[in-house]
């Protein structure tokens, strides 16, 4: 069937326009998930801080018996744990808390490296500047 004016037959017409809205749909779809997908790579470095610093602390207490090694340590996994945690549920200040931490671990481990140049400091200072190039960028991203 033939409209005036058209050498398209109507048929084909509304399968054409069938046919864009379902790659239209699946476009969404796929950003959707690319999105989502890079989303929740975030709360993974975070769980992954969180237990080095945690184990770290408690390998520090036990080799030396330092009370602050296991304090710091557990405060700053914990610190990175509850972020990635935050992050993975969608929850308000997950990448905050987690650049939080890294912040923290910097601040006490950055100069420390300088000072001493031992393996163990120098070590947390470079996984807290990944922290604070990780979660620093994605909180930029958000402003």
């Amino acid at each position: 069937m033939m409209k005036c004016g058209t050498s398209v037959p109507l048929t084909s017409r509304s399968e054409s326009s069938k046919q864009q809205r379902t790659a239209r749909h699946q476009k969404d779809n796929t950003n959707t998930a690319v999105n989502h997908t890079l989303n929740m790579g975030l709360e993974f470095p975070s769980y992954v801080l969180a237990a080095l610093t945690a184990t770290g602390g408690i390998i520090g207490f036990a080799r030396t018996k330092s009370v602050p090694s296991i304090v710091a340590g557990c405060a700053v996994g914990l610190l990175y744990g509850l972020g990635g945690y935050r992050q993975q549920n969608n929850q308000p200040y997950g990448v905050e808390l987690s650049l939080l931490a890294s912040v923290v671990l910097g601040g006490s481990s950055i100069p420390r490296a300088i000072r001493l140049r031992k393996p163990v400091p120098i070590l947390l200072s470079v996984l807290a500047s990944f922290g604070l190039l990780t979660f620093g960028n994605e909180f930029r991203r958000t402003l």
